[in-house]
């Protein structure tokens, strides 16, 4: 059994109630987690507000830092460990665990080099007075973590919130909590001080809402659906709270004429099938120039046939789905595409080891797809690719800004000026040219515009966001 973690020690749940954690390969329960109550969130915003008035300011900026470069050391010390575990809980193939495991310790990385060069400014202002402003952290944050990416999104949320004074409350997914949990022990064990990390475990709709209700709650940062992102932002709202939103997308893959098919193809694979294609980011949509369109789906063909799909441990390309729910909600897409004679080009094969009882999905390429059909404007979470052809850059541009999401999306075209005319004309937050992604890039601010959320993740200016501005003016004569 699995307890909360507050002011560096496991606590019990008031409610005295648990949830089972289920290993997505085969189905199973394997241990259970708290399920925590609103009283669980405020002992740990008490317990965060104590770290933050008294140890935790006490730390100066390279102090902070240096405690979060024994963190990243000591996280990649337990990479293995903490892949293991990101794997069993989340269904997340060897390589893609190991990964997460790897970035995790990178953004602590990162924000530890980062403490101490976040600078105000010296205004220049009427004669006889001094003006300047600090940055200075809101105080105690609180963080609700998706289940698909949980080492990477605790990396660069808390992570930057740490480094910018700031302490921390998280509630992660209760589908995906496990390798969080160690994370916020090794914490404490390089010198965390009690209160710093704080971890408190149940479902959405009572400790999520309990945190962002929760007067003692100074920001608030969320990653996950646009429905609840609404209903983060009205409880905050009641408090005037400062929120941060990563609400996913729906990200074009726009290829023209003149791309470089042996480069586009992996990557665009690779950007629908990782993670299952549970990922926000996920290049969902592939927009392809007329002449192309054939030729490229004939190869997109014959890569998704050879896609194979199993159990986490098998290590293949592509793993089970988090949980039922979600497979079922991937089958009902397809079922609607079907209804509508949306054309299938190929699909992936589950291996005959997968065991019936896990929630696994062959990775599925439909041409054709309609731009008003939900196949092309929600966002699924499963590993479909929804492909459609376009005439020109105009046409590209009025089919990739064609729904409420803004996160993320990929240009492919060797012609220099074609790539800063799309790059300006495409509304997302990142836009890649001749390539998707970057490798991940903790360096490189992340959010989206519209429906995908606002406010910045990763790279220095998620620190501006985990900070407020003082203005101090002197007059002097």
């Amino acid at each position: 059994m699995q307890h909360h973690f507050i002011a560096n020690a496991p606590a019990r749940s008031s409610s005295e109630r648990t949830l089972p954690v289920i290993d997505p390969s085969d189905g199973q329960t394997y241990d259970t987690i708290q399920r925590g109550t609103a009283d669980d969130i405020d002992q740990a915003v008490r317990a965060a507000r104590q770290c933050y008035e008294g140890a935790w300011s006490k730390l100066s900026a390279a102090e902070r830092g240096r405690l979060m470069m024994r963190l990243s050391l000591k996280l990649g010390e337990h990479a293995e460990e903490l892949a293991a575990i990101e794997q069993r809980d989340c269904g997340k193939p060897t390589k893609q665990a190991r990964a997460d495991a790897v970035a995790l310790a990178r953004y602590f990385e990162f924000y530890a080099g980062a403490c101490d060069k976040l600078h105000g400014e010296t205004l220049p202002y009427q004669q006889g007075y001094t003006v300047f402003t600090w940055r200075e952290p809101h105080g105690v944050t609180g963080h609700v973590i998706p289940w698909n990416y949980p080492m990477q999104i605790f990396g660069r949320s808390v992570g930057g919130a740490l480094a910018a004074g700031n302490v921390c409350v998280v509630k992660p997914s209760e589908d995906a909590c496990m390798s969080l949990l160690r994370v916020a022990q090794l914490a404490a064990e390089v010198g965390f001080p009690a209160g710093a990390i704080n971890i408190v475990t149940g479902y959405g709709h009572e400790v999520g809402d309990a945190l962002a209700r929760h007067p003692g709650i100074d920001h608030i940062s969320f990653t996950g659906s646009p429905t609840v992102g609404t209903l983060i932002q009205q409880a905050a709202a009641e408090r005037h709270c400062p929120v941060t939103l990563e609400l996913g997308g729906k990200s074009p893959q726009i290829v023209f004429a003149d791309a470089d098919l042996d480069e586009v193809l992996p990557v665009v694979v690779n950007a629908i099938v990782q993670n299952a294609g549970q990922t926000c980011s996920a290049g969902s949509r592939l927009l392809v120039q007329e002449g192309l369109y054939e030729p490229l789906l004939e190869r997109l063909g014959a890569a998704f046939s050879n896609l194979r799909v199993g159990p986490a441990a098998m290590d293949l390309d592509v793993g089970p789905l988090i949980r039922q729910t979600q497979q079922q909600r991937v089958w009902d897409f397809l079922s609607d595409a079907q209804h509508a004679g949306i054309p299938m080009v190929a699909q992936g094969q589950v291996v005959e080891e997968a065991p019936e009882s896990g929630f696994y999905q062959a990775p599925t390429l439909l041409r054709d797809v309609p731009v008003t059909h939900r196949l092309a404007q929600e966002e699924v979470f499963g590993p479909v690719l929804a492909a459609m052809s376009f005439r020109d850059e105009d046409h590209a541009v009025e089919l990739a800004n064609a729904t409420q999401f803004g996160l993320v999306a990929g240009i492919w075209t060797r012609d220099g000026a074609r790539q800063l005319r799309m790059a300006r004309r495409v509304r997302s937050g990142q836009v890649f040219i001749n390539n998707y992604g970057a490798g991940g890039g903790v360096e490189l601010p992340f959010g989206g515009v519209k429906s995908s959320g606002y406010g910045r993740e990763k790279g220095f200016e998620a620190l501006l966001g985990f900070t407020t501005l003082k203005t101090v003016a002197i007059k002097h004569g």
